[in-house]
């Protein structure tokens, strides 16, 4: 009895350690689609980032120490996932650690569930990867909540902490943004989507015409102060000041003998 308790241990032993065995499985990156035109430019701010859709790379070169914006569309359901890979052409004078931020339409900052959001590189590496999953885009949410909605989302990369000797050096980055469309639970549903407004105003092509210029209707009474002048109130003082004084003398001045 003791025997047969001893093995059957140590099976579920064995087996545990088959199990923690067994790498977990990991989550394939993203796949540029098939034909999709590759984007060549980046924003240097939210009014200025460049649009890219789901699946179409980008491949920028750029400086380090830019502030690097795009933006893509979200709908209900889709769960993003952003990589991008920035390669350093040339070698470095010290570690530089890098961060990828993604903000909402409303310009709130969105949590990731997995990725490397700043990872710090040595210098001697070629390059660093950053990774960013968003949480499921819901249909809706309460005005408090800081949940992910349909809208336009920004994705900034730029460098935290760099040696101030390598501002200034050439790099290229790869990025690519992948949406999976979920079942969403959600029983409510957005009025517009989180889209801010950057229509400043609109150009005029033409010159504007010139306003008319009113006449001046001069007379000859014009160089008298008005009624609420301080002038005529000023002046009206001063003469029921000399009135008052004069009469409190006539009044307290002795009469003279004869």
């Amino acid at each position: 009895m003791i025997t047969r308790t001893i093995r059957s241990g140590a099976a579920l032993a064995a087996a545990g350690l088959a199990l923690l065995a067994v790498p977990a499985p990991v989550q394939a990156a993203p796949t540029p689609s098939p034909g999709a035109t590759p984007v060549t430019r980046a924003g240097t701010s939210f009014l200025t980032a460049a649009s890219i859709a789901g699946g179409q790379p980008v491949r920028v070169a750029a400086s380090t120490g830019d502030y690097l914006y795009w933006s893509f569309p979200a709908a209900a359901g889709e769960r993003h996932e952003i990589a991008a890979t920035v390669s350093f052409p040339k070698s470095r004078s010290g570690a530089s650690t890098w961060t990828m931020e993604v903000f909402d339409g409303l310009r709130r900052r969105q949590s990731c569930t997995a990725g490397a959001q700043t990872p710090t590189v040595a210098a001697s590496a070629g390059s660093v990867s950053l990774g960013c999953t968003l949480r499921q885009v819901r249909t809706w949410s309460e005005p408090w909540s800081a949940d992910p909605l349909p809208g336009t989302y920004y994705v900034r990369l730029s460098v935290a902490e760099l040696p101030e000797a390598d501002l200034g050096l050439p790099i290229d980055v790869e990025l690519l943004v992948s949406a999976d469309r979920q079942d969403s639970r959600d029983d409510g549903e957005l009025k517009a989507p989180l889209v801010p407004p950057t229509q400043a105003g609109t150009i005029l092509s033409a010159e504007p015409a010139a306003q008319p210029v009113e006449e001046d209707e001069s007379g000859y009474l014009d160089w008298l102060p008005g009624l609420g002048s301080r002038w005529i109130w000023s002046t009206v003082g001063g003469v029921l000041a000399a009135v008052a004084g004069v009469a409190g003398f006539a009044l307290t001045r002795r009469p003279r003998r004869p």
